[in-house]
């Protein structure tokens, strides 16, 4: 009886045995697939950790302004999260239309542009945000009926208000009106479209004649030289100030007021750049309407930013300007463009 007990016991640890051998192994992942499978886990990671593109386009990299804000767009990236670039427009309105083309056919999440035409420019921008680009303008604004097609914020100085001001500070040194003369901006450009506005604006009951005007095809110092000097010849000693719409540009203009002993005539700016800030110093421009450059890169990559990431923001933006005289500049840095 025994026998047989131990024998059923042996046959049942047998059994057990065996079946424990026959168990199915765990299927093991070929090499090919396991490689595939950690590369696409690379991938994800590198998609998760890539940065959008944002894209600067210039409206002339010539112009020590656009320089500044490229260097600030560089500056500001790794804060805000971007992959920056900058793109040049040559100061040329169809050239920028085309490299519109070619930033969204690089893979840009973001525009930020200083158009050179405020108006032309629009059928590029409608075309960047129908591929998904996200388009914000910088240092301006676009004329169109539906600008809501064609760009989705925009971060500029008050340009109305900054031809306003020129009024006021020209009436500081004439209460009672006088005679001048303006230097406008680049032609079709929207700062200068807004700067000639507000100055036309704020001269009725002022006194003050505005005796011509006249924009150059560019920002250029050259080209403001050349206006002032047929200003002089046409209106001679009548001239007792000159609005430049750009500090650089009032450069020229002070070139041409010493080279015809016109050492009497007021010259006001906007800018509050680095030549603006040294003529006002100097004694050789009246006054500066300065903006913060730096400001409107930031308010550019910070709103670029919100829509990103699904924040509220405003389409508006605008930064207000600072007037700088000889009686306040040594309250303000010396400006680094």
């Amino acid at each position: 009886m025994y026998k047989k007990i131990m024998g059923f016991a042996v046959s049942v640890i047998l059994g057990v045995t065996l079946l424990a051998g026959c168990k199915k192994p765990e299927a093991e992942v070929p090499r090919e697939e396991a490689e595939i499978n950690e590369e696409t886990q690379s991938n994800e990671t590198e998609a998760d950790n890539k940065k959008p593109k944002l894209v600067y386009i210039a409206g002339d990299m010539s112009n020590e302004s656009q320089v500044f804000a490229s260097k600030m767009f560089a500056e500001h990236a790794e804060e805000y999260g971007f992959e920056v670039s900058t793109l040049d427009g040559r100061g040329d309105p169809q050239v920028q239309a085309q490299v519109v083309g070619n930033a969204v056919a690089q893979g840009a999440d973001v525009i930020c542009i200083n158009p050179n035409d405020a108006r032309g420019i629009v059928p590029s921008l409608e075309a960047a945000k129908k591929e998904g680009v996200i388009v914000g303008i910088y240092g301006s604004e676009i004329m169109s009926d539906n600008p809501d097609a064609a760009r989705d914020f925009y971060v500029t100085q008050d340009d109305i208000q900054g031809g306003k001001s020129a009024v006021e500070v020209i009436l500081e040194k004439y209460p009672d009106g006088c005679n001048v003369v303006e230097v406008e901006g680049q032609a079709g450009h929207d700062a200068a479209i807004k700067r000639h506005s507000g100055f036309e604006e704020n001269l009725e009951g002022t006194g003050i004649n505005l005796l011509a005007s006249m924009a150059p095809t560019q920002w250029a110092t050259a080209e403001a030289l050349s206006i002032t000097e047929d200003m002089i010849i046409k209106y001679g000693d009548d001239i007792d100030a000159i609005f430049c719409h750009w500090d650089n540009g009032a450069t020229g203009c002070i070139e041409a007021l010493k080279a015809a002993n016109m050492d009497d005539v007021i010259v006001i700016g906007i800018d509050g750049c680095q030549a603006g800030y040294n003529q006002v110093k100097a004694g050789d421009q009246f006054a500066t309407i300065s903006l913060d450059a730096d400001k409107l890169v930031r308010g550019c990559m910070d709103t670029a930013r919100k829509i990103l990431d699904g924040e509220e923001y405003s389409v508006e933006n605008l930064i207000g300007f600072d007037l700088i005289t000889q009686d306040n500049i040594d309250e303000f840095p010396v400006p680094e463009w």
